[in-house]
């Protein structure tokens, strides 16, 4: 945790910094490191990383309030704002103090009255919406040109009929008198420290700090109703397997006013029969016969953007690579293309009728050890390691 830097530093706005101003700031250092741009990069790589968890945490109203709050012991998914068991988990009355009321929380379900204030979320403050996932699977063809999809998802909207205020229309939305609107309620308690002041959630409006005499018929008083939708989703040229494309603003609706949440789409590519990819290098085997191999040849090269000629030159011995430049996967932000690697291996021909054989044989009786670099090496080491016999 130490050696992490501060996240507001990170994203280089002020701590009282509001959701706009951490986006573009967010924005525009991503695209400042992103891997595209700096390939083979450490330095860019660690640092685009470190602006999208810096990110993760300041966009994320709960996640940035224990952040403010702890650090980033805070948004530690094993930390405990409470301590440990007993009086030896209360290490808030040494060097590593957290607040007192998070102690007596943990024991009581809130704050001691004398000691500090109890931190409650308001209920009718806006909410952003969940974010949702969705997998779509594409061709190898598809993710290297670039393609245009529908991705069929299942959101909680805003009620039509009620605007999402949970109640029938000519009705209104009433405030808890029990709560007066907070959502929560102050209760007293006798411990062996004296008596206590916690809070808990309202039970007559189960913490919402509204009643709604008459719900609305249609979404039931939840003021959301789930829908089926079908987004478009356009694909672009380049995209890899395991990469994924945020839809903004395309999934359940926020409740109090607050924001949609996002569509987050994980593309998965199936396996291609001729092409296979790393980065945005291509690369295909292509077989070639023996004639082809000794004599050298004119031959037809499938590349993501049609066919190509190409010339095999005279000897070219099998598992030979050729790079054919520019002719592999489109970059993501467009400028440029990287390569096609073609491997070549030669198929042996078989069921050879009487006369094929007769003619290979002649062939190669014809043959001695200077038209094998590999086969002469081969035995001048044979020769070495077993002598002449």
């Amino acid at each position: 945790m130490a050696d992490k830097r501060d996240y507001y530093e990170v994203l280089g706005v002020g701590k009282t910094a509001g959701a706009p101003e951490i986006k573009t700031a967010y924005r525009k250092l991503a695209k400042q490191y992103h891997p595209d741009l700096h390939p083979n990069d450490k330095v860019a790589e660690e640092k685009f990383k470190e602006v999208n968890e810096a990110y993760e945490i300041l966009s994320d109203t709960e996640k940035r309030q224990k952040y403010d709050q702890f650090g980033h012991a805070g948004v530690d998914p094993n930390f405990n704002a409470g301590g440990g068991g007993g009086f030896g988990g209360f290490g808030g009355f040494g060097n590593n103090a957290v607040d007192i009321s998070d102690i007596f929380e943990t024991f009581f379900g809130g704050a001691g009255g004398g000691f500090g204030s109890t931190r409650t979320q308001n209920p009718t403050a806006p909410r952003r919406g969940r974010d949702l996932r969705a997998t779509l699977s594409i061709t190898f063809m598809e993710a290297a040109k670039g393609v245009t999809k529908t991705v069929s998802i299942s959101r909680l909207e805003t009620c039509t009929e009620c605007g999402g205020n949970g109640a029938k229309k000519g009705t209104q939305v009433q405030t808890c008198p029990d709560c007066g609107g907070s959502g929560v309620v102050t209760q007293q308690q006798r411990t062996p420290f004296g008596v206590m002041q916690s809070t808990v959630p309202c039970a007559r409006c189960n913490g919402k700090g509204k009643i709604i005499p008459e719900p609305c018929p249609k979404c039931r008083g939840e003021g959301q109703i789930k829908n089926s939708k079908k987004l478009e989703i356009t694909i672009p040229a380049g995209i890899d397997d395991g990469q994924s494309i945020a839809l903004r603003g395309q999934g359940n609706a926020g409740e109090n006013g607050g924001p949609a949440g996002d569509v987050v789409v994980l593309i998965s590519v199936k396996p291609d029969t001729m092409f296979s990819r790393q980065g945005f290098d291509v690369y295909v085997n292509i077989p070639i016969t023996y004639a082809q191999a000794v004599l050298g040849a004119e031959i037809v090269v499938p590349t993501v953007d049609g066919k190509v000629q190409y010339t095999v030159p005279e000897g070219t011995q099998p598992g030979t690579s050729f790079r054919l430049k520019g002719k592999g996967i489109r970059y993501l932000n467009g400028k440029g293309q990287g390569d096609q690697l073609v491997k070549v291996y030669i198929e042996v021909p078989k069921k050879l009728n009487k006369e094929q054989r007769t003619t290979l044989e002649n062939f190669e009786s014809g043959l001695t050890d200077k038209n094998y670099e590999q086969r002469k090496g081969f035995t001048d080491r044979l020769k070495d390691l077993f002598g002449s016999k």
